[in-house]
């Protein structure tokens, strides 16, 4: 197994623990899907609202781009899009719908599909455009 896609592998299990821990802090009951090529991360059901969740859980170690093709945005799933910065310092967690992303494709994409003709090899969600969805836990409620 190769270096980059061992440290791949960790650095996205970290997310989807760090995202269930989060998860449970709130009150939902949350579990990790294992599996191959999974459309779905975490899933998630609030015992407060009857509702369950899809979660798919996005990780970077330091700050950039997101790589996230839009054909795989599901409009009802939840992403949250993580930083694990240094082992010292706090994770970044942003929270978003998937409805969302797909409603505001250039705000969160920037230039990634501006080309209609000719989208972006490798699409990414930019970093900037999620700040404001910093913490938002607020839609599992």
């Amino acid at each position: 197994m190769s270096h980059k896609y061992f440290d791949q592998q960790l650095t996205g299990m970290a997310g989807e623990f760090l995202t269930v821990g989060k998860l449970f802090k709130l009150g939902l009951q949350a579990s990790v899907t294992f599996g191959n090529a999974k459309a779905i991360d975490v899933l998630a059901y609030n015992p407060e609202n009857n509702k369950s969740y899809a979660v798919q859980v996005k990780t970077l170690r330091k700050k950039n781009c997101f790589l996230l093709k839009k054909e795989n945005i599901s409009h009802d799933h939840i992403f949250v899009f993580i930083i694990l910065n240094d082992f010292e310092q706090d994770e970044a967690f942003f929270v978003v719908e998937g409805k969302e992303i797909l409603k505001n494709l250039e705000k969160f994409y920037g230039s990634s599909y501006k080309n209609p003709d000719k989208p972006s090899k490798m699409p990414a969600i930019n970093y900037g455009s999620l700040k404001e969805y910093k913490d938002n836990w607020s839609v599992f409620k």
